[in-house]
């Protein structure tokens, strides 16, 4: 089906274009809030979308001075003005940008930088450590170290951009007048790599300015808003959504942490957040359990039967009605959007039944990201929602249930893994992109994801066991923090499979629960609940075996479990 065009949004072709336009609209609107920490003391800089284009061609015309045009930089740090300074100048003046993740040991930061081949890195101070032993190592190809911070011995982001703004004064206009390849190698972007090796994506800049565009075209954020930039930016998804909450005139702050979040929700008077799963439902959870404390579940659960009749009749009352759960969070928090993992369907209909519009969307790196997304008109519980508006998605040698794997085409799709052919080919055929993701497309165009080709469990009797299906459920046992399900091979049948599923329990809900209990009980607990869980599903689907630790499960910085490494763990053991 034609997607909707739910609200007028101009097309672009590159990043240098989107940005101009933004500026152009909302000129000395605050796009940036940084928050400035001295001992007890805080203070607030508010940037301008006029700052931080002016910012952008400072630092891009000291750069091009510097010999970086046509270049190569890198930028790793935590999300802050200064990440997104680098990477938007580097865009505007066609210099690869290459996001790196801060959270990366010493080798494999090392291996990064040397395999995209990088002449410069632009760093935050927190990494200074790694920063001068790469440096002393001298196994790259970086000439210079550009730091976000004012720190002795190196170049600081804000004075080139000072000076550059100082050449441009004087009439140069090298970095100003340079005119963009949409469709060029513009980003260089590392895989998250749960199964193997990461890959180094190739993305152009029309595939970034393709997806704000289908994003502006569908989902509702304006001026009015305030975005809390939670979503890691050297990860696609949140470099996009950067991007694209620029251009629909939002102000962007950024959160102090984790613990912070709920505070920074409140301190800020947050609209729109952008987060993984994980995140999400660790928010719903805390307000679930302040209702819980106060004994008002019984009371909320009949409220909202009440709030959803009314919505069948076009009465929307529900912002009026959990007023006070919804000021918790800050009082404005209107629009969540969860992406990079399937989201949990109980905890998305949890906020929208309070009025919080939640959507979940779908993509990968190698698509710029988003290729599938939920709008405030199109909405159906364990979907994905349509494909976005400039792709095509189909199902690719489906089962005899329809399910098969899901390819693409489309602007956003990637020019390729950088110096990796055959990786290549492997997933890019005739234009279409083969996503190593499982699913089937319902009679009305809604996409639902049933797995990773990859974690699929084939059974001896050939039958097929998704993983993701029955660690959605398990995940949702009050004691359960996480979960992984896998086949354990049969010590009495080589050719046999046990289905089982190891399970992290939550440390802090089994101590509100229960004052003192042991670790066996907690065992014979869930495993009861797993064992009703099993009565839901066909005897081929039932767990037989279960791991219980509360040792968190191995995973990437984007928050996804690596079954590669938790299988070798497990088998160790």
């Amino acid at each position: 089906m034609e997607r909707d065009h739910l609200f007028e949004a101009t097309e672009f072709n590159n990043i240098k274009e989107v940005i101009y336009d933004a500026v152009k609209k909302f000129n000395e609107k605050e796009v940036f809030v940084i928050k400035h920490k001295d001992g007890k003391e805080v203070s607030y800089e508010n940037i301008s979308y006029n700052r931080m284009l002016e910012d952008i061609n400072g630092l891009g015309t000291e750069l091009f001075e510097m010999g970086y045009k046509g270049k190569r930089i890198a930028v790793i740090g935590k999300n802050r003005y200064e990440w997104v300074l680098a990477h938007l100048t580097n865009l505007i003046g066609g210099i690869v940008s290459v996001p790196l993740d801060k959270d990366l040991q010493l080798d494999e930061l090392e291996s990064s930088l040397i395999r995209s081949k990088v002449d410069c890195i632009v760093f935050d101070p927190k990494l200074l450590d790694f920063v001068e032993q790469i440096k002393e190592k001298n196994t790259t190809n970086i000439q210079e170290y550009i730091c976000m911070d004012n720190i002795e011995g190196y170049k600081y982001i804000r004075d080139l951009a000072d000076k550059g703004k100082e050449k441009i004064k004087d009439g140069n206009s090298k970095y100003t007048s340079f005119e963009v390849d949409s469709n060029s190698m513009s980003i260089l972007l590392f895989t998250s790599g749960t199964t193997s090796k990461s890959k180094a994506v190739m993305l152009s800049q029309r595939s970034i300015a393709s997806n704000v565009y289908g994003l502006q075209c569908i989902e509702e954020v304006g001026p009015k808003d305030t975005n809390i930039a939670f979503l890691p930016f050297h990860h696609i998804f949140g470099s996009t959504c950067i991007i694209w909450t620029i251009a629909c005139g939002v102000k962007n702050v950024f959160p102090d942490g984790l613990r912070y979040i709920k505070q920074n929700l409140c301190e800020y008077k947050v609209s729109v957040f952008v987060g993984v799963p994980i995140l999400i439902e660790s928010m719903y959870r805390t307000v679930m359990k302040e209702i819980d404390k106060q004994g008002k579940t019984k009371a909320i659960k009949i409220a909202t039967k009440i709030s959803n009749i009314l919505l069948k009749l076009h009465i929307d009352i529900r912002r009026k009605l959990f007023k006070p759960i919804i000021d918790a969070l800050g009082g404005e928090l209107r629009f969540v959007v969860s992406g990079g993992a399937p989201a949990n369907s109980v905890i998305a209909k949890g906020f929208n039944d309070l009025g919080i519009l939640t959507l979940q969307g779908y993509g990968l790196t190698e698509t710029g990201p988003v290729i599938a997304a939920e709008d405030k008109l199109h909405m159906k519980a364990g979907t994905v929602g349509l494909p976005m508006i400039g792709d095509t998605i189909e199902i690719d040698n489906k089962d005899e249930l329809g399910i098969g794997e899901i390819k693409v085409k489309g602007p956003n799709v990637m020019l390729g893994y950088y110096e990796m052919p055959e990786e290549t080919n492997a997933v890019l055929k005739d234009g279409w992109f083969y996503t190593g993701d499982l699913g089937y497309i319902d009679r009305d165009g809604y996409i639902t994801i049933t797995g990773r080709s990859k974690s699929m469990i084939v059974l001896k009797n050939g039958k097929k066991v998704f993983p993701e299906e029955l660690e959605s459920l398990i995940n949702e046992l009050e004691l359960v923090s996480e979960c992984m399900v896998f086949g354990l091979p049969d010590k009495d049948d080589a050719n046999s499979i046990k289905l089982s599923v190891k399970v992290v329990y939550d440390k802090e809900v089994v101590k509100e629960k229960f004052s003192n209990i042991s670790k066996d009980d907690i065992y014979k607990i869930i495993w009861e609940q797993i064992k009703n869980i099993n009565t839901t599903f066909p005897r081929y689907k039932h767990i037989q075996n279960m791991i219980l630790t509360d040792e968190e499960l191995i995973k990437t910085t984007t928050k996804k479990v690596k079954r590669h490494e938790e299988m070798k763990k497990i088998l160790i053991n």
